[in-house]
């Protein structure tokens, strides 16, 4: 039984633009998960398509239940071979993902279409499918489910790691990643409990003066 994922997501930025920035996405601070990107193989056909494969390095952090089944000396990185063939003549851009080491524990195949909105021509459209399969006797199940969990939320860190690049790349400020804004809000919480507590500290002084002077006119 393979875990099975199709989704669909738009970027609101040309498919030119959104091509540059598919080289220069890592590192990113959506990223911090992929260790190592090489170019192994690039080519251009007769037909001007250009052809890739890349070789990636992620960490792979697995659950305390996996943990278990494996010796503590399992490598924890994952080596993953990225294939893309770029159409420029048809603005798209597709590309096949998929992992090389861990497979027995669990494959996951992404296959990915970058092409021209339909609806905007300024927007580019990424069409991703994704096939989950773990041959683990007994747990295959849970491995799967656990896999496609992540999987997903991967995707939304991808998908936030292209905005920030395509802001930097465009001029743009960069959408604040989580953490910034967290500690953002912090320090202006700070800022105004610090405000709050002089401005407290102001009106007791007050108080205590005007106290002092009706005591003074009664003496």
């Amino acid at each position: 039984m393979v875990k099975y994922f199709l989704g669909q997501s738009v970027l609101r930025s040309s498919w030119d633009q959104v091509f540059a920035a598919f080289w220069q996405r890592y590192p990113n601070p959506y990223s911090k998960h992929v260790l190592t990107e090489d170019i192994v193989h690039r080519e251009v056909t007769p037909d001007q398509k250009l052809l890739s494969r890349r070789l990636l390095t992620k960490t792979n952090r697995m659950p305390r239940w996996a943990e278990r089944l494996f010796p503590a000396n399992v490598a924890h990185s994952v080596y993953i071979l990225e294939d893309s063939i770029v159409d420029p003549q048809n603005q798209t851009m597709t590309t096949f993902t998929w992992n090389i080491n861990h497979a027995r524990l669990m494959m996951v195949e992404e296959r990915c279409v970058y092409c021209v909105n339909s609806d905007n021509s300024g927007w580019t459209e990424i069409r991703r499918e994704a096939w989950v399969s773990s041959n683990l006797f007994g747990v295959s199940r849970a491995v799967q489910e656990f896999g496609l969990a992540r999987f997903k939320s991967n995707v939304t860190k991808t998908m936030k790691g292209f905005e920030y690049i395509l802001a930097k790349l465009q001029g743009e400020a960069p959408p604040k990643t989580l953490v910034e804004t967290a500690k953002e809000a912090k320090e202006k919480a700070k800022e105004t409990a610090l405000a709050a507590t002089e401005k407290a500290k102001d009106l007791a002084n007050k108080a205590a003066t005007k106290k002092q002077q009706q005591q003074q006119q009664f003496v």
